[in-house]
């Protein structure tokens, strides 16, 4: 056995064991992250008003950022929600990206009213008043943390799936044997070699609903799951079977099985909604061509 296969093995262990947990450590990882930022910056606040003289009791800064973090701990939820619902990925982020500049505002509003809302009940409760100041100009401030810690969300997600997604393993064509004829053809492969948590087997060509690219890898979209297979979207698209497979952007492939409707768009282009709930963009393109494809082959 060779030292990466050994590794491999070592990954895909640790995945296996990983995966038994992941309900429990992504919370935790969450919260351990917030509560060090509160901490921190609570520490850091502290400092600099015994620095500069500032009269506020000691608790004051540290209500200012527990209640601040607490609040945008909370609020990681509803931010996951909507990237699953409004992906930024490959051939979708450009016409996504405007909806989550928007919900940047709602989640900042969020969060600056449930902060306040906290501190003055902190606040009541020690006898004293909290005055968040001027409305427009601290809207403003806030805004401009507040974006910067929705998009901090988003970039710590998309690397942490993509670190999961190479280290499941990566699917790959079949190859022809070594003695014998292929029990298959090869140059249209029925069937791809998936290797997951240390185990290997064989995923139906049928069964994939849609490919994407991404980067030097094709995802294979099977049940909810991402599957990678190193080739490009034009070599594997040559070896699918134009039947049941259509490119229909440059980043995608679908299978017309699992399409259950293509809508149009004002731009021109278009987008197909899968039968799992997923939207794969149509560029105008290949919208003509999936729409006969789809035609002849009902």
């Amino acid at each position: 056995m060779t030292a990466n296969s050994q590794l491999s093995i070592g990954q895909q262990d640790w995945l296996a064991r990983y995966r038994r947990w992941q309900p429990v450590v992504e919370p935790a990882l969450w919260v351990a992250f917030f509560c060090a930022q509160a901490l921190v910056n609570s520490i850091v606040v502290l400092m600099d008003v015994h620095r500069t003289g500032l009269a506020f009791a000691v608790w004051e800064p540290v209500v200012w950022e527990w209640t601040s973090n607490l609040v945008l701990l909370a609020l990681v939820p509803a931010v996951l929600a909507f990237e699953r619902r409004v992906p930024l990925r490959f051939g979708l982020w450009r016409a996504n990206l405007r909806w989550h500049g928007l919900a940047t505002l709602v989640f900042s509003l969020v969060h600056v009213l449930a902060m306040v809302a906290l501190r003055k009940l902190i606040y009541l409760s020690q006898g004293a008043e909290y005055v968040f100041g001027n409305w427009p100009r601290e809207l403003l401030y806030e805004y401009l943390k507040d974006a910067r810690a929705y998009a901090f969300v988003l970039v710590v997600v998309a690397f942490y799936r993509l670190l999961l997604l190479r280290l499941q393993g990566e699917a790959r064509l079949l190859d022809a044997p070594d003695a014998g004829p292929p029990v298959e053809p090869i140059e249209r492969p029925e069937r791809f070699l998936v290797r997951k948590l240390g185990k290997e087997f064989l995923l139906p060509a049928a069964e994939v609903e849609w490919l994407q690219a991404w980067g030097n890898y094709v995802n294979l979209r099977v049940r909810s799951h991402d599957y990678p297979l190193r080739t490009t979207m034009a070599a594997i698209e040559s070896r699918l079977d134009p039947a049941r497979f259509v490119r229909v952007h440059r980043s995608y492939i679908v299978n017309l099985d699992c399409v259950q409707e293509i809508e149009s768009l004002d731009s021109g282009d278009a987008r197909a909604r899968m039968r799992d709930g997923g939207v794969v963009p149509v560029s105008r393109r290949y919208r003509d061509g999936l729409r006969r494809v789809a035609a002849n082959g009902a």
